[in-house]
């Protein structure tokens, strides 16, 4: 039995392929969730006027790796302090939010994010949003596993590298071998 986690921290691109690497982890789909127009193009989500944000959908076995796993992997690969910013990416759509699918999940990033900021993990206080999940819509074909795809584009190498090894580094105990 699979569960899922839905996570914005950035170009869904990086957050994808980071993600991918974790051993439990079964697939990884980018989206667009958090706003209010159906079925939103990546145009019009990077336009900013339909409120999403790009995440990814986590598909996970939980009795290989944990939603709290996969939290502390998500605070480790981007900045959940910068409004609407991460790295080179600017816009609504690059916010840092968890989408929790149930009230377990809430109360699990709720508490995590109070955990990081009572040892205060941050020079700056974490804007994270942690809203329901309304509805998630998949993003083009085209954004599907889009550094494995693309392994030699220099906005991946320069943006996505640094998370995959990050990963590596900090995680080998939780990746694929």
């Amino acid at each position: 039995m699979t569960e899922k986690a839905t996570l914005a921290g950035g170009c869904f691109w990086c957050t994808e392929a980071a993600f991918k690497e974790l051993d439990g982890v079964k697939s990884v789909t980018s989206g667009y969730a958090g706003g209010s127009v159906e079925n939103p193009t990546y145009e019009a989500v990077c336009s900013g006027e339909t409120g999403h944000a790009e995440v990814i959908q986590v598909e996970y076995d939980p009795e290989t790796i944990g939603y709290e796993d996969l939290l502390e992997v998500f605070f480790t690969i981007h900045n959940p302090t910068t409004l609407n910013k991460q790295g080179p990416d600017m816009g609504t759509q690059y916010r840092s939010a968890i989408y929790y699918h149930d009230e377990e999940q809430k109360e699990i990033a709720e508490t995590f994010i109070d955990q990081l900021e009572s040892v205060d993990a941050y020079d700056d206080p974490i804007v994270t949003e942690v809203e329901p999940l309304e509805t998630f819509y998949e993003a083009e074909e085209y954004h599907q596993d889009y550094f494995e795809k693309n392994p030699n584009d220099a906005y991946c190498t320069i943006n996505a590298g640094p998370k995959i090894e990050k990963v590596r580094e900090q995680f080998s105990e939780k990746v694929t071998q």
